[in-house]
């Protein structure tokens, strides 16, 4: 795993930028806007994606596979934070003296000057940013964006606007969200998670504590998650708004109703009631839609008209995406890979799945996540889902560590008859052809590449038709 230097700090003429790990949404985003900036943009990556194909019809040449080759003549490498220590690639570049920048240090570098809205949580980022996005659209702010995935109703997940506002996904998991200069901070919750980095749940929070303090203008956090009531409570400096539930939140989230296909609520502010219905649907995204709503009117838009722009929110890739229908069985993809964010999403499937069935095909993400929570994520599971399918662990920027495989996840199971680990894939799909039925739905849950087993459980479904 490669953090950011904070030592380094990005010159304003980048020169032709080489980077690494170029497929990833983030990643992505990022390339297009320095093209947007007249800058000359090469990549590597470890597979092809659709994020790839869109960046070569753009123009930028990227190769499959990490070699020293690829880095041509750039002056500036960016590297994303899961890339091993010894790529070629990189090992290159210290040898030359170039450059490095990690990804959030090129995002610093693409937001200076500009009124940045920053949005961090445990859960529930990437939507709220989608959701801010969305409404400032809407009301004709026309803001620049970058979102850690695509936006559907845009089909980006990064664009330059006219407008003077900059909104930003600002990832905490290795302490990079500390070197924006944030105007405005959305804190969707503190819910404890990447303990491998910060070391304990004090580290953690004191994270968050100084990403709020540092924000110049106004911090906008949840109500109700009990991280970040701790976190409020150490924040000094900007104004604090607060959303949720909770009696005493300035935003006030009532009235929630899943039952209609996506979800309606009632906000109240300021003494008035607002009622929204979005398209996607949990109770999750009425929060998630609480804390756009809490950003918007901070930043002085109408709360009418915020909440109407937030109402046009269609959701984001990777995020209870449907991917295909066979044998009357439907196909979904989500992102999920903290026990919190698997149970939000089950529970809004529970909501729209009516009589059938819900089957999880779990990939647990990273061996030190999957050591620390087993025992909640097989909880999670076995209460939300009827049925499980564990596959093996992504270790993404880890090495593996003995012992820890899905079984840890599996065997934490009480009732062994909801679960399988299944190691190979297109034994996992077959299974799950086995075992499903008509109107029964499947979710893919991980942020790893469980996606791509998506085309192998369609084709098990056809076969067995």
């Amino acid at each position: 795993m490669i953090k950011p230097d904070p030592r380094v700090i990005a010159p304003a003429d980048l020169g032709t930028v080489h980077m690494v790990g170029i497929g990833g949404s983030g990643m992505s985003g990022i390339a297009r806007l320095f093209l947007s900036n007249g800058i000359t943009v090469t990549g590597s990556d470890v597979r092809d994606s659709s994020n790839i194909e869109a960046l070569r019809a753009l123009g930028v040449t990227v190769h499959i596979g990490h070699d020293e080759a690829n880095v041509g003549e750039a002056q500036t490498m960016v590297v994303t934070g899961a890339l091993w220590q010894d790529n070629p690639e990189y090992l290159l570049a210290l040898e030359k003296g170039l450059t490095i920048l990690h990804r959030s240090q090129a995002l610093e570098w693409l937001t200076r000057g500009t009124r940045l809205v920053s949005v961090a949580g445990a859960h529930g980022k990437t939507t709220s940013t989608g959701m801010i996005v969305t409404g400032l659209r809407e009301l004709g702010a026309d803001p620049s964006f970058v979102n850690g995935g695509v936006v559907q109703s845009y089909g980006l997940s990064s664009a330059y606007g006219e407008g003077e506002l900059f909104v930003v996904e600002a990832d905490e998991s290795d302490g990079s969200f500390l070197l924006y200069n944030t105007a405005v901070a959305l804190i969707t919750n503190v819910d404890a998670d990447h303990l491998d980095h910060y070391g304990s749940l004090e580290a953690f929070d004191q994270a968050f504590v100084d990403f709020a303090s540092a924000a110049t203008e106004l911090v906008v956090i949840s109500s109700d998650d009990p991280g970040a009531i701790r976190v409020t409570g150490k924040i000094s400096g900007p104004q604090v708004m607060t959303f949720g539930e909770a009696s005493n939140a300035d935003v006030r989230l009532a009235h929630i109703d899943t039952t209609t296909g996506g979800v309606t609520f009632t906000l109240e502010y300021l003494g008035t009631k607002y009622t929204a219905q979005l398209s996607v649907p949990g109770r999750h995204n009425a929060l998630n839609a609480a804390g756009a709503f809490a950003t918007l009117v901070g930043l002085g838009f109408d709360p009418a008209s915020s909440l109407a722009g937030i109402s046009e929110f269609g959701g984001t890739e990777r995020r209870f995406e449907l991917h295909g229908i066979r044998r009357d069985v439907s196909v979904f993809d989500d992102y999920a890979h903290h026990h919190t964010e698997v149970n939000a999403v089950l529970t809004a499937a529970r909501t729209v799945v009516g009589s059938g069935r819900i089957i999880a095909v779990h990939q647990p993400h990273l061996y030190s996540r999957t050591q620390h929570f087993c025992g909640e994520f097989a909880q999670t599971l076995e209460n939300d889902a009827d049925l499980t399918v564990v596959l093996d662990v992504y270790g993404a920027r880890e090495d593996p560590v003995p012992g820890v495989t899905g079984a840890l996840v599996s065997e934490k199971f009480r009732d062994q008859s909801k679960v399988a680990f299944i190691a190979d894939w297109q034994a996992a799909a077959d299974h799950i052809a086995k075992i499903a039925q008509p109107g029964d739905y499947v979710i893919t849950l991980g942020c790893g590449d469980v996606y791509r087993i998506i085309p192998q459980i369609l084709g098990s479904l056809e076969a067995k038709n």
